[in-house]
């Protein structure tokens, strides 16, 4: 069995020789005071995950922010670590009902149901936006002002209620830099567990406008070629994939 184990944002691992890998074994892994979550399971292993109250600190096994595993584990175990990272975010934000205020509980492995008007909440996910807008050899990045680094990465922003995929990506555009796109075409999707998310990513060609960023958004931006690339996001997001991509078929 594969244990999944949480600290807010942190995933316990144990050192095997020079890597790390996922704790393994019929039984917890570290002491459960909170309530074990049943997860899918992996290639006929089964998977389950549980959250702690203080980091792991030890020799053999230690604490490693979530998205640092990205590389260090198989994409597969990655991947579960984040929807149970996730699930533990719906456990936390949903101990008390919406509609009446009495408490929730557990109904089906990935639901809750109040136990008194009997209302169902399921996990919600934030879908987003993220863009690789081109201009011949050129691509549009940008450095928002939330951003620990400082790399530059793409325009990207929440879908809106009542909005599709494509009218967000012309409106973030538009609203963070003033300029007009075309040709908006669906790249790929990645989970987001930071801390519930949804990234979908999209490609678009420069119409018209001058890059006049939204400075509450953004501290700078601009078009970049190979030769001028600015440091770019880790390989654990989808912009960098969109990065790479462009790169990669555009070799001149």
């Amino acid at each position: 069995m594969l244990w999944f184990v949480l600290c807010r944002t942190e995933l316990l691992l144990c050192r095997d020789g020079e890597r790390w890998r996922l704790p393994q074994g019929d039984d917890a892994p570290v002491a459960v005071k909170h309530r074990v979550q049943p997860l899918p399971s992996l290639d006929g292993e089964e998977c389950r995950a549980l959250t702690i109250d203080s980091p792991v600190a030890e020799d053999e096994r230690r604490m490693f922010p979530l998205r640092q595993t990205y590389g260090m584990l198989p994409l597969a175990h990655y991947n579960m670590a984040g929807k149970a990272a996730m699930l533990a975010y719906f456990d936390q934000n949903t101990r008390f009902c919406g509609v009446c205020g009495a408490p929730m509980r557990w109904d089906t492995d990935i639901s809750k149901r109040c136990t008194e008007c009997g209302k169902e909440q399921w996990p919600q996910l934030a879908t987003a936006v993220i863009v690789r807008v081109e201009r011949g050899d050129e691509i549009l990045l940008v450095r928002a002002r939330n951003f620990r680094g400082d790399y530059y990465g793409l325009v990207a922003g929440f879908v809106e209620t009542g909005e599709s995929l494509e009218d967000c990506v012309r409106r973030e555009v538009r609203e963070e830099t003033g300029i007009e796109i075309a040709d908006i075409r669906y790249f790929d999707s990645q989970p987001w567990p930071f801390p519930s998310g949804l990234m979908v990513g999209f490609t678009a060609r420069y119409v018209s406008g001058s890059v006049r960023l939204q400075h509450s958004e953004l501290a700078s931006g601009g078009w970049f070629r190979r030769d001028n690339l600015p440091p770019i996001p880790d390989k654990a997001s989808i912009a960098r994939r969109l990065i790479d991509d462009f790169f990669l078929e555009n070799r001149v």
